[in-house]
């Protein structure tokens, strides 16, 4: 867990800074910081989602994920904590405005995005699994700087939601290295591509916000994780029922 706890930490002194940062800039050096936070997400999600070996797993689990996501509104949801972090650990007054935007969806945005784009990695999943069953926490403590230098240009470009993406991280990585053992099995080479790739998706869909090209919500189709995960599970079995009509 000590890779996975400075990994978190790295996340809060790298928003911290890109507060501080932000507090000197103006309104149109601001604008430049988000996009070119927007761009440089936009290639790391490409990057992550080339890693794909079945396109067809990604499609039907984006449309099924974006489904059932919809459905149960995880988009809301995530908003209600960002309510509830914001009020309880922000000092945010209910119904206060920022920047245009009611303080609550600002943070959860942050809060949102960041934890998308900090747990979604192979770093994220190859290095849990690593620091869990061969004590080798290098990958971690690479993520770790590298994921600090990212919260400098997120908190700097949508601000303190930026920082308690470090919760995330704590659970996220904690778990899969607490369950590596018992995961270990499960993460074949095949599994760990499908899911870098739909987490990849998820972050161009950051990048596509990030950018003002759309507004999609990204929460939405975060169960494309889940259903693309039970398709790997499900491929030999799949293999088998197309060799009959091959």
């Amino acid at each position: 867990m000590i890779a996975t706890i400075i990994n978190a930490l790295a996340i809060v002194a790298g928003s911290f800074l890109g507060l501080a940062f932000a507090r000197k800039i103006t309104d149109e050096m601001s604008d430049i910081i988000a996009s070119a936070a927007g761009i440089v997400t936009l290639v790391i999600g490409m990057q992550m989602a080339f890693q794909t070996r079945n396109v067809i797993y990604l499609a039907l689990a984006l449309i099924l994920g974006g489904i059932f996501g919809t459905w149960w509104d995880i988009d809301g949801l995530i908003l209600s904590l960002g309510r509830f972090l914001e009020r309880r650990f922000g000092g945010a007054k209910k119904g206060a405005i920022t920047d245009g935007q009611p303080t609550n969806s600002r943070f959860a945005y942050a809060f949102l995005n960041s934890s998308v784009l900090f747990c979604v990695g192979a770093m994220a999943i190859v290095g849990s699994f690593k620091a869990g069953v061969e004590k080798d926490y290098t990958m971690l403590f690479t993520k770790s700087v590298l994921d600090g230098f990212m919260a400098i240009v997120f908190a700097s470009a949508m601000g303190i939601g930026t920082a308690f993406s470090a919760l995330s991280i704590l659970a996220y990585q904690g778990l899969l290295t607490l369950g590596s053992g018992f995961l270990k099995p499960f993460m074949t080479d095949q599994m760990v591509a499908e899911l870098t790739g739909t987490g990849g998706a998820l972050v161009l869909m950051i990048a596509v916000n990030l950018l003002g090209l759309r507004k999609l919500k990204t929460a939405n189709y975060l169960p494309a994780l889940v259903i693309v995960a039970a398709f790997v599970l499900l491929d030999p079995w799949v293999q088998r029922i197309a060799a009959h009509f091959v």
